[in-house]
């Protein structure tokens, strides 16, 4: 007969404990490696729901940081212009515990364009979902949607930041730019973090 499954789990969890950082699914031990010396993993996976034609990953990182201290700062809506690459204003159009209307300004170049994102927080779970909302202005997208995970890790946390991007620029003219900015977006979260920025405003 072979090992129970209460000590297959407790060997499991040893396994998982021993690691730098805990793999989420479709990370390789490789990609795992990287993420614990500090890189950020690129990985071709979208958001659920993303539409075909859509462009943009998913991002795996290492924040060395309590998983409630990134919860904090990634849903501090207004604090987004420090992390998020072009992002030059936000405002909190509505709030409560399960929901929250965004309005974003960014900037591209001499040019500014407004959207507007509905947001689902789970702070059970660490998780915010989120795609555009339908029934305000949206000058630039036709469909962005996404979510951040945050994952206790050993010594931290890890974080998954995916995004499913579609504008209404030629694709030749932001190629690249939606997986880069995963990367961007990331690395800003993690400088904000663990330089020790707490939310930068009140809810």
């Amino acid at each position: 007969m072979g090992p129970s499954l209460p000590l297959i789990v407790v060997a499991w969890g040893l396994v998982l404990g021993a690691a730098a950082v805990a793999a989420p699914p479709g990370l390789s031990d490789g990609e795992r490696q990287r993420v614990a010396s500090g890189e950020v993993v690129l990985l071709d996976a979208m958001p659920p729901g993303a539409g075909k034609s859509a462009r943009g990953g998913t991002g795996v990182g290492f924040v060395r940081a309590s998983t409630e201290q990134v919860w904090r700062v990634i849903i501090d809506y207004r604090g987004h212009t420090r992390f998020y690459p072009r992002v030059v204003g936000v405002d909190v159009v509505q709030a409560d515990e399960k929901h929250a209307l965004v309005r974003y300004d960014i900037a591209i170049g001499p040019l500014s364009f407004t959207f507007h994102m509905n947001k689902y927080p789970d702070p059970v779970r660490h998780r915010t979902e989120w795609h555009l909302a339908p029934d305000h202005a949206n000058r630039l997208f036709r469909e962005n949607s996404g979510y951040w995970q945050v994952d206790e890790a050993k010594g931290g946390s890890l974080v998954t930041y995916a995004i499913a991007v579609r504008t209404i620029m030629p694709s030749f003219a932001t190629f690249g730019n939606e997986r880069s900015s995963i990367v961007d977006t990331i690395q800003g979260l993690r400088k904000v973090v663990e330089e020790g920025g707490g939310p930068a405003t009140r809810p």
